[in-house]
């Protein structure tokens, strides 16, 4: 069979490069269009496809191949084939061909395969402390079970800022993978402000960042709220209403949000530093994340869903996954299935990336031991990375291994950041 289709592109290329503009009928303007079919129908970036169909065209200066938008590279053409190739990150979509003012799209999909390469960033796997680069380094997410940071997100320059409960502090990782203590006294748990190694937490659970690269970290050992400037030196803003374990900054509206897991509110931070309960009721939530539009996501990880609550609106509805059934499956909406979902970040282009073991004590019996991607476009839910099997393991797409994915960031390049629990290491992947 392999060989076989590898003949057949060979010798649709030598019909497409052996046509001649005067050898073929022209494309008829305004008459219909068809596409048959393509072949592949999936493939990555560089995928050579071939098109058949009707009434295209010769002359590849009045043609146009797309796929979500993006244009694909004609190699060659007449009015019953193309030959184009797919650009990197196209994603899955019909693929449209236009010549001239007229226009077909394909029926059947492309179904785009991305190549999501992980890799270990920092931390050599044993709970501990030490500063060094990449796997030199140690932290500690889970020497104790119940440790349920969430805590990891990206600067503008490409840092990598992670709460480190174990350590009671926040580390710094270089894009180099050189790894600090950014503020916090890995040698003394308890409440201080001040720049740097002066500065003292309780057990760092998140991390958000504003438009001037502050960060801020809620600790539900102290129950406050901190803000971390550039160069490290920790204040506190507030006091927590309820026992906070999750922060998100409202980039749209420069406005600092926190939520306890204990009651289920999510509370805006006021200039003051008091908090005022905004959203009520929610089912154990857990990470939380705006938009570029300020529209709130919510991980409910008592009800194994992910909320959407439109900006201004206390009201949420289940954007994906069932109320009370968990579970591991990929699918759009309700049909999809989470289990105790955790972390979560959104991308530029709004796409919500969510780490899918949110467990007490990280357990490695959960279904969902994984990185899922919920699409902007659809609403379709799908694995990033990993699977549903607890490991350790540096590989592509679902054949790389997390055990207890807790935290996840998504920096300004579209390289995702994963806070691996168990692990005890900061993993990256790279798309493409």
């Amino acid at each position: 069979m392999i060989r076989s289709f590898g003949k057949y592109f060979m010798l649709a290329g030598l019909f497409l490069a052996g046509c001649k503009k005067d050898d073929v009928p022209s494309h008829a303007p305004g008459a219909p269009m068809t596409i048959s079919e393509f072949m592949p129908a999936q493939g990555g970036g560089g995928t050579s496809v071939l098109i058949n169909g009707s009434n295209f065209t010769s002359d590849t200066s009045e043609l146009e191949v797309t796929i979500n938008g993006n244009k694909l590279a004609i190699i060659g053409a007449n009015t019953n084939q193309i030959m184009a190739v797919v650009p990197k990150k196209c994603g899955t979509g019909n693929i449209v061909v236009k010549v001239g003012g007229d226009e077909i799209a394909s029926t059947a999909v492309f179904n785009y395969m991305f190549t999501r390469n992980v890799t270990t960033f920092a931390g050599n796997g044993t709970a501990g402390f030490a500063n060094g680069k990449g796997e030199e380094a140690q932290f500690n997410f889970n020497k104790e079970a119940w440790y349920r940071s969430k805590g990891i997100v990206t600067d503008d320059e490409g840092n990598v800022f992670v709460a480190d409960p174990g350590n009671h502090c926040i580390r710094k990782i270089t894009p180099e993978g050189d790894v600090t203590v950014f503020s916090g006294n890995p040698n003394a748990a308890g409440h201080a402000d001040g720049q740097g190694l002066t500065a003292q937490f309780s057990l760092p659970y998140d991390l958000t960042i504003d438009n001037d690269q502050n960060l801020y970290c809620v600790d539900p050992g102290n129950w406050d709220i901190r803000k971390i400037s550039p160069d490290g030196t920790a204040l506190t803003i507030g006091w927590a209403t309820g026992e906070p374990w999750s922060v998100a900054y409202d980039k749209s509206s420069n406005t600092l949000y926190y939520l306890s897991a204990a009651n289920g509110n999510v509370y805006k931070v006021a200039p003051d530093g008091s908090s005022e309960a905004v959203i009520t009721g929610i089912n154990s939530p857990a990470g939380m994340g705006f938009d570029a539009q300020g529209n709130l996501y919510v991980a409910s990880n008592g009800d194994h869903t992910i909320l959407k609550f439109e900006k201004g609106s206390s009201t949420g509805i289940a954007i994906a996954g069932a109320a009370g059934a968990s579970g591991y499956v990929n699918g759009t909406g309700a049909d999809a299935r989470f289990a105790f979902p955790w972390g979560l970040c959104i991308d530029a282009a709004g796409n919500i990336y969510v780490a899918g073991n949110g467990t007490w004590d990280g357990g490695t019996y959960n279904p969902d031991q994984s990185i899922r991607f919920i699409d902007a476009k659809n609403g379709e839910v799908s694995t990033y990375a990993g699977s549903g099997t607890a490991g350790y393991a540096n590989a592509i797409g679902e054949a790389a291994a997390f055990s207890a994915p807790g935290g996840v960031a998504v920096d300004r390049n579209g390289i995702v950041y994963v806070l691996d629990k168990n692990n005890n290491r900061v993993r990256r992947i790279i798309s493409e």
